[in-house]
């Protein structure tokens, strides 16, 4: 039990001082008259916000960020898997440091789409949940699936392409989904495990159908990419005769649970399904623009009313976990796609749709996204005497469009203080840099097998 005392918090027209009362794990009060209960917090100076949510990305792409060629998506893909690392202590490494940095950016909350090691795919979730549990975040951990072969998901054009097989049968994967749910799918201590079949460009209507059914027997997230590129649009016409986001309603994977990535190329019909099914668009704007994929008609979704939330997508797509970095990119990029400045986004419409809609994605409005008595006290102090917030102006303008700097003071997830005084209480960071350090090594470029391979007939069907 704890009082935060003097925090600033954002009134529907202006800012003002209060105290926060927080009770076993959930605010329970949130007014200037309470008594002090508990310890006592000082927030002079601090703007109290409800905690991001990241949610999307790939934690163990961190070791291979800063390097990947200038690629679009399909070939970065093959680029990427040709130098994965098939080691369980780089899994554990990258998934601490990725909830280090999105903690250290405001996001209480990490969707990890989580590559598996093949062969060791329970014990590379198992290594996942590990870290985040040590580090107190509140994770998704959604491993990513697959049923085809990367060679699949380039379009054929009037070409005829054979592909391999995959490695792993459909059902073969779905029954780890399954174990990896029994084992530790745990909401009550912050550890959910979500399905997440990659994306229609490399799944069967059979894994999305299978995963489906998975999240009805377990009430599961359910998450995947969706339209990333120009091609998978292409690839979604020839597989289906239809847009993907027809075919996926027509398969029963769109629900209020369904959270999609990227969303870059859709057609209005496909926004009024997304507004009608409840699911959830994941903007991210910077590996959209890294891979050269598009900017998301996001004030499009905004106006028919799909919930949209905010991902810094893997550390290799974006080279970056820093959330504030994606809340304030994904939100001004907007301002040159749509001539009406009356449909640009505010910094506090960004905050709602990183903190509300980031939860609503998630299934878990109910209890987190918002400053309300009885949520959860998954939250964040920012420091406003910090250069970067200086001189005193908004304080949530100053927070969306400048660029902050070790601005994140505190930060609690269900009520337990895992960032104090802008440090993780909860691991040893230095030491994390260190490990960092001592598994890996400075390298300038190096070559992809399977990208050459696949270029000239990539090049060919997108008219390059």
């Amino acid at each position: 039990m704890f009082t935060i005392e003097n925090a600033l918090i954002a009134t529907p027209d202006d800012y003002s001082s209060t105290k926060v009362l927080i009770t076993d794990g959930r605010i329970a009060g949130i007014s200037s008259q309470l008594d002090t209960v508990g310890t006592s917090i000082n927030a002079d100076n601090k703007l109290l916000l409800p905690g991001f949510v990241n949610a999307h990305t790939h934690s163990s792409e961190m070791w291979q960020r800063g390097i990947m060629s200038m690629f679009p998506l399909e070939l970065w893909l093959a680029e990427l898997y040709d130098f994965a690392p098939l080691d369980i202590e780089k899994v554990y490494l990258s998934a601490l440091g990725t909830a280090v940095e999105t903690l250290l950016s405001g996001g209480t909350t990490v969707v990890d789409h989580l590559v598996l090691i093949p062969g060791k795919e329970l014990e590379t979730i198992a290594t996942a949940v590990r870290a985040y549990k040590e580090v107190g975040i509140r994770a998704f951990v959604a491993p990513l699936i697959q049923d085809e072969s990367l060679a699949a998901g380039i379009p054929s054009g009037d070409t005829k392409q054979t592909h391999e097989p995959y490695f792993r049968s459909t059902q073969a994967t779905l029954d780890i989904i399954e174990e990896a749910v029994k084992k530790f799918h745990c909401p009550e201590k912050g550890i959910n495990i979500a399905v997440a079949p990659t994306g229609i460009q490399l799944c069967s209507d059979a894994l999305f159908k299978g995963c489906a059914e998975l999240s009805d027997k377990y009430d599961l997230c359910r998450h995947s990419h969706l339209l990333e590129t120009k091609a998978q649009e292409k690839l979604a016409k020839e597989k289906y005769g239809c847009t993907a986001v027809e075919h996926l309603e027509r398969i029963g994977y769109l629900d209020y649970r369904t959270s999609l990535a990227h969303c870059v190329h859709l057609t209005d019909k496909d926004i009024a399904i997304l507004a009608h099914t409840k699911s959830t668009v994941v903007h991210n704007p910077l590996s959209n623009l890294r891979l050269g994929s598009g900017i998301a008609p996001i004030l499009k979704y905004r106006q028919a009313g799909v919930n949209v939330s905010f991902g810094c997508d893997g550390a290799s797509s974006n080279d970056s976990q820093d959330l504030l970095e994606a809340i304030k990119i994904g939100s001004i990029v907007h301002n040159v796609t749509d001539f009406d400045y009356q449909h640009w986004i505010t910094p506090h419409q960004s905050v709602k749709m990183a903190a509300l809609g980031g939860a609503t994605g998630l299934n878990m409005a109910d209890n987190n996204g918002s400053l309300d008595v009885g949520k959860k006290a998954d939250l964040v102090l920012y420091d406003l005497t910090s250069l970067s917030l200086l001189p005193r102006t908004d304080p949530i303008g100053l927070l969306v469009l400048g660029r902050p700097v070790n601005v994140v003071d505190s930060a609690w997830v269900n009520g337990k203080q895992i960032v104090k005084s802008g440090n993780v209480t909860t691991i040893d960071v230095q030491d994390l840099r260190q490990e960092l350090l001592k598994h890996s090594q400075w390298q300038k470029s190096r070559k992809s097998k399977t990208a050459a391979e696949l270029e000239k007939h990539y090049r060919f069907v997108m008219g390059l």
